[in-house]
């Protein structure tokens, strides 16, 4: 053959080739490898639902053009697959969802540098055992779906691994000792799952890992004693787990630590951080709440001047605060409350200027309250409850800062009357609560203008009196207690409270243990779709319940009990489907129980004891679970579980 011959036979090949090799997707290579090809179309066939489309669209061989999928440019190998759940562009936002089977033929992409399945909500099955064959794996996410089974040993073998996000599944067992091999994570987000066991300590060794997420799980055992090498870490949660033992004090060695949480465990001893100056210092956010750590707040704490947020509540701490804390110049909120503090309030808080949140309820902190307080400009919520104070009364400064809006001053010994400076303070009062005070007197009708209340508590007092007409000017009321007072006459004025709000205003209503004498017929006038509790036990009302009654269609809990309420249950109570709890003993209801009662199949916590009632007791549930005790004293009444009726 001649040259030229040989020439002519080349073109048409080159130009074959040329066609072959037109780039799309990223890649130059037009075939899919064989391998990667069986993977990507083992995993569309395991997906039986797919809202985004993307999934029908992976038609024929060339899978470098699919949607989602990433190729090498040279190799022609799948790089990237990205179908998480969560997808946006510039004119729009949408969140799919994909439903089935996790092919564990994915792993058959053993070039795969990136797998996104993240978000798909709907992904079960199990994380493939042969995991470990995607040795260029470097992100991993495979969150917010219902993978379950343990995560496998396997996945110790993906070196070049830098974020391994398995987070909101059902995972569970062990935590692989071989994460530890990771060297090159930096991100290990395993949160909100069902791992046990304890956490390994060869993930000491990950010391390129700056966020550390295993919260909500039920992980037992210690902290690892050696945390403190992963000198990397800005973030970790190790919250809400079974956490016990001491807090290790290598995390002094945490230098780059901003957000610490550690709360919600069983952890104790003492808080050995810092134990000097210049240790943790970005440190912004600490929650170590709701375990049993003891001893005294360390006033090392005042060294951590970048905190903005602690919470040491609901442990065992006792002893004084430290007057330190008043070097935290960023603080914003500060949650003391649920421990055995004691002694007073330190003049330094005063120099906390950022100050949003102050909470010292439930301590042994005795008066008197430092007036360096009157400084706290910024101050929006404030709660000084059930403590050792004996204030007598509120002082002056309270009603004065510029931007307080919610007050908890229960059990703080207070006297006398409503204190009228509650009545035009700068920032309105949008959350009140003077409980378990010595208050007396009425409720005073200019309360009524606190239009912004969202929540009152006046309960456990001495108040007396009726309840003002000018509480129906309350448009924002949610949360109304009132119980154990001596308040009178009609509480007719409450059902007209938030009438203008859709729906009604109100969620939770306790007047229970006064001497209201009427009121509850103007259920009818008011709007009370949205309460879920009402009590209005042990009070002196009677006649019949209103109809009207129904119109309560998101009520939970229902206690008219200890009252003088007579005539026939009304059967609009049945209609009630969302009450979990009737309490209607000690009152005068006769007549039969309606056979409508039987509708009422969310009921847990029934009485119609020591009533007037008579005839058999419907059959069926809920009222054939309930116990005898909830039915006697009604010498009419008969039939499961009481004793039978005679023919």
């Amino acid at each position: 053959m001649t040259k030229m011959g040989c020439q002519m036979l080349w073109l048409p090949l080159a130009l074959t080739l040329m066609m072959a090799t037109v780039s799309t997707g990223g890649s130059t290579v037009e075939e899919c490898d064989p391998g990667d090809l069986k993977g990507l179309a083992s995993f569309r066939g395991g997906i039986h639902m797919d809202t985004s489309g993307r999934l029908a669209k992976w038609v024929g061989r060339r899978c470098c053009r699919w949607q989602g999928v990433s190729c090498n440019n040279e190799t022609g190998r799948v790089t990237e697959v990205h179908l998480p759940g969560f997808i946006s562009s510039v004119d729009f936002v949408f969140l799919s969802q994909m439903e089935g089977w996790f092919s564990p033929s994915i792993t058959l992409l053993t070039s795969l540098e990136v797998l996104d399945l993240g978000g798909l909500a709907g992904l079960s099955g199990r994380i493939p055992t042969s995991i470990g064959l995607l040795k260029n794996l470097r992100k991993l996410y495979l969150y917010g779906n219902k993978l379950r089974g343990s995560v496998p040993e396997s996945i110790g073998k993906l070196l070049k691994l830098e974020e391994l996000h398995l987070h909101e599944n059902r995972l569970s067992g062990f935590l692989p000792p071989t994460l530890g091999c990771l060297k090159n994570l930096n991100a290990l987000l395993l949160h909100s799952n069902r791992f046990t066991g304890s956490i390994p300590a060869s993930f000491s060794n990950l010391t390129n890992l700056m966020h550390l997420d295993l919260h909500a799980n039920s992980i037992t055992g210690h902290i690892p004693q050696n945390i403190g090498d992963l000198q990397l870490l800005k973030e970790i949660d190790l919250s809400d787990n079974l956490l016990n033992g001491e807090i290790p004090a290598s995390v002094n060695n945490l230098t780059s630590i901003s957000v610490m949480y550690l709360d919600a465990n069983h952890l104790e001893g003492e808080i050995p951080f810092p134990s000097n100056y210049g240790q943790m210092p970005l440190l912004g956010f600490l929650r170590l709440q709701n375990n049993q750590l003891g001893g005294k707040i360390p006033p090392n704490l005042g060294y951590l001047v970048s905190l903005q947020r602690v919470s040491l509540e609901n442990n065992k701490l006792e002893g004084a605060i430290p007057s330190s804390l008043g070097n935290l110049e960023a603080l914003t909120e500060l949650y003391l409350n649920g421990n055995k503090l004691s002694g007073v309030i330190p003049k330094s808080i005063g120099q906390l200027s950022h100050l949003i949140l102050l909470t010292l309820s439930h301590n042994s902190i005795q008066g008197p309250l430092p007036n360096e307080m009157s400084a706290l400009q910024n101050l929006q919520t404030l709660d000084l409850s059930f403590n050792s104070l004996t204030l007598n009364s509120i002082p002056r400064w309270v009603a004065k800062l510029p931007s307080l809006s919610r007050i908890y001053l229960a059990g703080c010994g207070i006297k006398g009357q409503i204190p009228d400076m509650l009545k035009s303070t700068p920032s309105p009062i949008q959350e009140l609560d003077l409980s378990a005070n010595d208050l007396t007197g009425g409720i005073p009708a200019w309360m009524g203008s606190l239009t912004q209340l969202y929540s009152l508590n006046l309960s456990r007092n001495h108040l007396s009196s009726s309840i003002p007409a000018s509480v129906a000017d309350f448009q924002e009321l949610g949360v109304l207690d009132l119980h154990s007072n001596n308040i009178t006459a009609s509480m007719e004025h409450v059902f007209k409270i938030g009438t203008s709000f859709p729906g009604g205003s109100l969620t939770y209503v306790d007047l229970s243990d006064n001497s209201f004498t009427s009121g509850i017929q103007q259920i009818s006038v008011g709007t009370l779709e949205r309460v879920v509790y009402l009590n209005l036990s042990h009070n002196l009302q009677e006649g019949k319940l209103p109809t009207s009654m129904e119109k309560l269609k998101a009520l939970q809990s229902l206690d008219l009990s200890y009252n003088k309420f007579g005539f026939g249950l009304v059967e609009a109570l049945a209609n009630l489907s969302h009450l979990e709890t009737l309490k209607l003993q000690r009152n005068q209801f006769t007549g039969r129980i309606p056979a409508e009662f039987l509708n009422l199949k969310n009921l847990k916590d029934l009485d119609l004891s020591d009533n007037l009632l008579v005839g058999e007791i419907p059959a069926g549930r809920p009222l054939s679970d309930f116990p005898q005790s909830c039915f006697t004293g009604n010498t009419g009444l008969c039939g499961k579980p009481l004793s039978p009726c005679k023919s």
